[in-house]
């Protein structure tokens, strides 16, 4: 992890949904090589916290800088942006009328220009890393959910992007599919990628990040490295939520 590198910088973030106010000044720097986790009650902002980062939240006030560049200003070309920043969705958003293959190399053709044998060939090395190169003609009906999840986030990777976000990556999967999903993650993690991770799993938490947020009501509560917040919680709130959900 390079520590002199931050990659965003988010600063008195604020998003409200009518007069709901779901992001109360949030203000936090995310630097490159991070494994940033993000827990927290159902409903407390951490889905919309992690996709303001890539503008699929419009924030109400605030700024976000990527790279020194202020994505929240109106000037900015998003989409060229957005190549950047991976996103792996809870749904998994594969496109079920094309196979596993043409998933993964359908937005590098289109918009990294690359040639359809480059991108088949980065692809593919992809799903062997992963296990899943035998299934690189299947169709998403026919992969389980964790096989499906795993396809999720090997298509994102195909951009090359710089930063990964997840939203609740294994929580749509049942509980014998979360650990072929995590141990992926921990690969990339281990290989240095850059991670917002936005998940119920304390023990990836634990084990694989680099600093743990807890957001409740749309506020960052408490940020430290993942053993502070596990074992010396500061915060009545904080103590609460790791009662219920490490018991």
């Amino acid at each position: 992890m390079n520590d002199n590198i931050i990659l965003f910088e988010i600063d008195k973030l604020c998003k409200a949904f009518a007069d709901n106010m779901v992001l109360n000044n949030i203000s936090t720097q995310i630097r490159q090589g991070e494994v940033v986790v993000i827990i927290g009650p159902s409903g407390s902002g951490k889905s919309t916290f992690l996709r303001s980062l890539n503008l699929l939240e419009k924030p109400t006030s605030g700024t976000i800088r990527f790279e020194g560049l202020d994505i929240t200003a109106k000037n900015t070309d998003i989409n060229k942006y957005r190549q950047k920043i991976g996103m792996v969705f809870q749904h998994f958003n594969l496109f079920p009328h094309m196979t596993i293959l043409k998933n993964m190399t359908i937005a590098p053709i289109k918009l990294l220009k690359q040639s359809k044998e480059e991108a088949e060939a980065y692809a593919m090395a992809l799903l062997t890393r992963v296990g899943l190169a035998e299934k690189a003609n299947a169709y998403p009906n026919q992969l389980s959910g964790g096989q499906k999840q795993r396809i999720a986030i090997v298509r994102a990777l195909c951009m090359k992007p710089e930063v990964l976000l997840f939203d609740e990556p294994t929580s749509a999967l049942d509980p014998e599919m979360v650990g072929e999903v995590l141990e992926v993650m921990k690969g990339l993690a281990k290989d240095g990628m850059t991670m917002v991770v936005v998940t119920h799993e304390m023990g990836f938490a634990k084990e694989v990040g680099s600093r743990v947020l807890f957001i409740d009501e749309g506020m960052i509560l408490e940020e430290d490295r993942p053993e502070a917040i596990f074992t010396q919680p500061k915060s009545d709130r904080l103590k609460n939520f790791l009662s219920k959900v490490l018991a």
